[in-house]
């Protein structure tokens, strides 16, 4: 554990740069998924089989017994068995872009730091013990920094921010701001984005302002837009006027339309369509295309069986002509509220 150090040469990279490994938990409550979790297994199977062909997954498992049931059911979608590294930790779920590390390097590529954000279960549920030890557990030979403000940890999710790796970072007032589901009480905006600026290293906090119905992280950026490109944002964009989404991502598009980068030039948008509505046993889901997941060589996209799931590869096809794009049926996947980015975080490679 690094008690302090100057950070001011360190940045958190973009997730389209090289990747070491992807860390993944493996499926085990079956209170996420009320009534569907026996489809689940197979869902993160094709996903872990797909990443493990292009990088190394790191794979988190409640206990040894079910190691061969795992590689067996991972085998069916070719994985790359030798690129598993498969490590015994018990987790209350599988979120682990919100309960894992974030990385941050420096900017000769020398070393990497795993941040230790505090997991709370995004301030709605009891149990995260085991969730919040997970950076302590696998990365304790690593470099591990714990952010603090004022003597205490600070709560941070990886699916509440999203970077260009080059000083922007996008966010949402919702999740980071509201008294709803507060994770830092005495921690202000001016706060945060000094916060940003010395932990990951970034220059210019774009704030949105609403994440997508269904959410129960209050607003997580990772369903309503995400960087493809260092000026390029992908944004969920809904066109009926009579959904309640519209409002909110009609709003956020406003907000990023007046927003400049660095260099004070105008953010190039690319308005991403949202599935329609998905209901599960009469609750709303947050499905949505921008929950994607970019690995080395491909990106994993969520589609939901509905008349969008073409047009939206077909964009992916276009932004990432250098990765395979890897279309994954979601529609089980999403009732536990989250879907591929969720799932997955990333250790970036400093070569």
């Amino acid at each position: 554990m690094i008690k302090k150090i100057d950070l001011s040469n360190f940045r958190m990279p973009a997730e389209w740069e090289n990747q070491d490994s992807t860390l993944i938990a493996w499926p085990h409550n079956k209170d996420d998924w009320p009534g569907y979790f026996e489809n689940i297994p197979g869902v993160f199977a094709r996903i872990i089989a797909s990443i493990s062909k292009v990088q190394k997954v790191k794979l988190l498992i409640q206990t040894r017994k079910n190691k061969l049931k795992i590689i067996k059911l991972i085998k069916r979608f070719n994985g790359k068995i030798n690129n598993i590294k498969i490590i015994v930790k018990k987790t209350d779920r599988v979120w682990t872009r919100d309960s894992g590390p974030i990385f941050i390097i420096n900017k000769n590529k020398e070393k990497k730091i795993a941040l230790d954000w505090k997991f709370n279960a995004w301030a709605k549920y009891p149990n995260f013990k085991n969730d919040n030890s997970i950076t302590q557990k696998i990365y304790n030979k690593q470099s591990i920094l714990k952010p603090l403000f004022k003597n205490n940890q600070i709560v941070l999710e990886g699916g509440s921010i999203d970077v260009n790796g080059n000083g922007l970072l996008l966010t949402t007032k919702e999740c980071l701001l509201s008294k709803v589901q507060q994770r830092n009480p005495k921690i202000n905006k001016i706060n945060l984005e000094k916060i940003f600026n010395e932990y990951l290293g970034i220059k210019k906090t774009i704030w949105l302002n609403k994440g997508i119905l269904g959410d129960d992280t209050h607003g997580h950026i990772d369903d309503i837009a995400r960087f493809v490109g260092p000026n390029t944002v992908f944004l969920a964009n809904e066109k009926n006027k009579k959904d309640e989404n519209f409002k909110i991502l009609n709003e956020n598009l406003k907000i990023l339309k007046k927003t400049k980068n660095l260099n004070n030039n105008k953010i190039s948008i690319v308005k991403i369509p949202m599935p329609k509505p998905i209901y599960i046993d009469n609750t709303r889901v947050p499905a949505s295309y921008l929950n994607f997941y970019i690995a080395n060589k491909i990106v994993l996209l969520p589609i939901f069986k509905d008349k969008n799931d073409k047009k939206v590869i077909s964009i992916f096809k276009k932004y990432f002509k250098n990765r395979k794009i890897v279309p994954i049926n979601c529609l089980d996947l999403i009732w536990g509220f989250g879907a591929i980015h969720c799932m997955t975080q990333q250790e970036p490679s400093l070569n």
